[in-house]
């Protein structure tokens, strides 16, 4: 393989733009140009990105953080590296890496961070390793970082056909864990398959259903719904057991204000795990600690990102694509995306 890298003024770049508030309909295919890689930063060859909720939000403005319209989405990519900035590490040419973008990875070729970039092994597929990702180091963090569940524990997951909570059923599953997955009867049997206990999210008897499989309560929830469901799945919990926010639908998916309840509801996992009864609450954030401990952040993205791929590379784990997509066929891949029928994650590639 040559490995030189190709002068990045000679390349052109075919991005998805999302210029306003738009449906996927809206979203715009165009092509341009890159600069050189900066000091720090990687030009990266994109082989496989992929839909996440993330970007579903942005394009409602729903996005805590998200860039001023218009951007290129996608919050991570998998690529072959084609030029480093000054200063970077050489050996990097012509490998693969994943990075953790937030925003830009929707490019036929993309400027990334070096530090937010891991090494995939050769065992491993592009579209593979891109389910895993975002998904898959979420996924890892919040069972093993955060709630530090142990084998033969139980736990209740909200969003279990979802991109993280398909990930997290393997890992728990693979840990001796046992799942009890809410997500819409549809999805069902889906879980049954994967060894799931099934409930129904919108069961108003949900809370009895879960006491009934779990009568000393769980020993961790996760929950990407918040409001009632974060109250409910707080009252769950075992003694000393755990739960973990990773997301709030109920406000992502509206249209009032998105600060005021995020900060309310890290304000009540504080309270809460301040109460004499050994239980904690957190509001989970993949890129905590990314600008204020770099090196704390860089350590447990190669090390946590490290294992997902150790678990794909002989089938342990296993990639949940639910479909593909070249990237100039966004508008149906978004749709399709947004549709919530889907037990896995779209993948786009060149």
């Amino acid at each position: 393989m040559n490995t030189t890298p190709t002068p990045a003024s000679e390349l052109a770049t075919t991005q998805v733009v999302l210029p306003g508030l738009v449906e996927p309909f809206g979203l715009v295919v165009t092509t341009g140009t890159l600069p050189s890689p900066r000091p720090g930063q990687l030009l990266v060859e994109m082989e496989a990105t992929g839909i996440s909720f993330a970007e579903q939000s942005m394009r409602k403005g729903r996005y805590l953080g998200q860039p001023a319209f218009p951007f290129v989405p996608g919050y991570d990519l998998v690529g072959r590296v084609l030029a480093i900035g000054d200063g970077g590490d050489r050996s990097l040419l012509g490998k693969r890496v994943a990075t953790l973008t937030k925003t830009g990875a929707w490019a036929t070729h993309a400027l990334v961070a070096a530090r937010d970039s891991v090494l995939v092994p050769d065992g491993v597929s592009s579209e593979d390793a891109e389910t895993v990702v975002v998904n898959g180091v979420t996924a890892w963090q919040m069972l093993h970082r955060t709630a530090r569940v142990r084998p033969g524990q139980t736990i209740l997951l909200f969003g279990a056909n979802g991109g993280v909570g398909g990930i997290l059923i393997q890992l728990a599953r693979l840990h001796g864990v046992r799942v009890i997955g809410a997500a819409s009867p549809r999805h069902h049997d889906a879980l049954r398959a994967a060894g799931v206990i099934p409930v129904d999210y919108a069961d108003p008897a949900l809370a009895e259903r879960v006491r009934e499989l779990a009568p000393d309560g769980v020993d961790a929830v996760f929950d990407n719904v918040g409001g009632e469901t974060t109250r409910t799945a707080f009252r769950l919990l075992a003694r000393g057991g755990s739960l973990v926010t990773y997301s709030i639908i109920s406000v992502v998916g509206g249209s009032g204000a998105l600060m005021t309840p995020f900060l309310k509801a890290i304000v009540q996992a504080v309270l809460w795990s301040a109460l004499p009864n050994g239980r904690s609450a957190t509001f989970y954030d993949l890129w905590a600690g990314h600008r204020l401990r770099p090196a704390r952040f860089r350590r447990h993205l190669e090390a946590d990102l490290g294992e997902l791929f150790r678990l794909l590379e002989p089938g342990d784990l296993t990639a949940n694509i639910a479909a593909r997509f070249p990237l100039a066929d966004i508008v149906p891949a978004m749709e399709l995306a947004e549709s919530r029928t889907l037990n896995g994650k779209v993948v786009l590639h060149p």
